[in-house]
């Protein structure tokens, strides 16, 4: 970016110098809002509580693909499109497809093709969305086309390596309709200090489709990451999105749901176990257009150390949305003083005919607890471990990918000497 106007986001010093593949008209917008936007503070409400001082000081550069010394990858049966800096790395991806999938790096797409996507993006002001338009580098397109059941789990997974490289990747997601498919976004670090990834995920579920999204972030807790998912839901859908958070420097997760048609289900899901001097944001937005759909949301974090954890669940019900069911939850045990939480729950109906909830508890690991299993002869760290793994083991028990749950388990061992079963 170019120095252009004094306070808008355009200031920084970043160097992107790429081939960037959205279609020019796309990108022109977005360099006009990036021109006339500046970056959040605190005093801008959607970003009262996450501080982007570190992002927006950077040094951040794009970098040509670099190979990885290590194969990735959570389920050796998987379909895999590997991303190492923003850029498709073949070698680590799947050649093969099954029958009803077209998956494909955005940078191997037909011209024309390419040109047409990106035209849905919902929030194109957004700033992150915007330097995501502008500046992407590579990314995917997934489509399941109509009555087709995707056995295997499409796992798209994003590497960063080096020193303060950034990535902007942009993923593309149908699932027609009368069919199935479940998609891992798995984020980590290889030798990566201080990069940076920008993610855009734009999701279209179609009539009586099932799409199911688990998201695990795990990088470096020097790398940052801003993470948006716009999706739409028509006439029966199922929408289920599982967000894991154990790892990272400034983490924050964008959700956008507009459910459009009736008899629709979407879950939300998320879990983040923080140390240190982690931060973590999750915003999600439910928007019920149309009558007789159910939502449900289930956020639960764990925060030691010095880590800040920010959760902000907002619900619309419709004039015309009526019959309908939303609830959420959000539940945050702090295991040290110097712990911070900030959680707001919100409903916005304009309906007279729903069944609406919502709730936010914070506390401590119950001490008369912890005394009871230590009177039975268990270690106050396990005491502790057994209790964190009640807390956090609703959000897991709704995963039903046994390598991605095998995977929370081992970051747990490695980090935080857990194991919750």
């Amino acid at each position: 970016m170019d120095v252009m106007e004094k306070d808008t986001a355009t200031q920084v010093n970043w160097k992107m110098n790429d081939a960037f593949i959205l279609n020019q008209s796309l990108r022109n917008d977005a360099l006009a809002v990036l021109e006339n936007t500046a970056f959040p503070t605190t005093r801008t409400e959607a970003w009262k509580y996450t501080r982007l001082t570190k992002i927006k000081n950077a040094s951040y550069q794009t970098t040509q693909a670099i190979e990885l010394t290590r194969t990735v990858g959570l389920d050796p049966n998987a379909i895999k499109l590997v991303f190492v800096n923003g850029h498709f790395n073949a070698a680590l991806s799947s050649k093969s497809l099954p029958d009803g999938l077209k998956l494909i790096p955005l940078s191997q797409m037909d011209p024309a093709e390419l040109m047409a996507l990106g035209n849905t993006t919902e929030n194109p002001e957004e700033l992150f969305t915007a330097i995501n338009t502008a500046y992407t580098t590579d990314g995917s397109y997934l489509h399941v086309s109509a009555k087709v059941n995707i056995e295997p789990t499409i796992e798209l997974i994003h590497v960063s390596t080096g020193e303060q490289h950034i990535s902007n990747i942009r993923h593309f997601i149908t699932v027609e309709a009368f069919s199935k498919a479940a998609v891992v976004q798995h984020f980590l670090s290889e030798n990566a200090t201080d990069c940076f990834c920008n993610v855009v995920t734009e999701i279209a579920v179609a009539k009586n489709a099932h799409l199911t999204i688990d998201k695990l972030q795990e990088a470096a807790d020097s790398n940052h990451f801003i993470g948006t998912e716009n999706v739409k839901q028509q006439q029966d859908s199922v929408f289920t999105i599982n967000t894991i958070t154990l790892n990272g420097g400034i983490v924050r997760n964008n959700l956008n749901i507009k459910v459009a048609g009736s008899n629709c289900e979407t879950n939300l899901n998320g879990a983040y176990i923080l140390k240190g001097n982690q931060h973590v944001d999750n915003h999600t937005v439910v928007d019920h257009l149309v009558a007789h759909c159910n939502s449900n949301e289930l956020y639960k974090g764990v925060i030691d150390g010095k880590a800040t954890a920010v959760f902000n669940g907002k619900v619309f019900v419709r004039k015309d949305a009526q019959k309908i069911n939303a609830f959420q939850s959000n539940g945050n045990v702090l295991l040290s003083d110097d712990a911070t939480v900030n959680s707001k729950p919100e409903l916005e109906i304009y309906a007279d005919d729903v069944k609406c909830s919502h709730g936010s508890t914070t506390g401590q690991l119950d001490e008369e607890a912890i005394f009871y299993l230590r009177a039975r002869g268990i270690g106050e760290h396990a005491a502790k471990q057994l209790m964190v793994g009640a807390f956090v083991g609703e959000v897991f028990e709704k995963i039903e990918n046994e390598a991605f749950l095998n995977r929370i388990n081992e970051i747990l061992t490695e980090r935080f000497s857990w194991n919750i079963d």
